[in-house]
């Protein structure tokens, strides 16, 4: 699990019909790690931009955002209130 800042939202018109309905965010991560770049995660909890979020990668994404057949890597499984 990564903790990110939200910084910037996606909007795609044309995408995986297993992806449809579902929001896209660009993730800033804030521990360190080797790549210190950023990615994009489905999101289904609600965050906003400016948010500290925790963020599944891998196979744990798609269990996180619900859709085990969708081609997800990353998914924001909660919102941060404090650390």
């Amino acid at each position: 699990m990564i903790i990110g800042k939200v910084v910037g939202s996606i909007i795609a018109t044309r995408k995986n019909e297993k992806l449809v309905g579902q929001k896209l965010l660009v993730i800033r991560p804030l521990e360190n790690m080797e790549e210190k770049c950023e990615f994009v995660a489905t999101d289904n909890v609600g965050a906003g931009i400016g948010e500290t979020v925790l963020v599944a990668r891998g196979s744990a994404a798609r269990i996180g955002c619900g859709c085990t057949e969708a081609p997800v890597d990353a998914a924001v499984v909660g919102i941060v209130d404090e650390t």
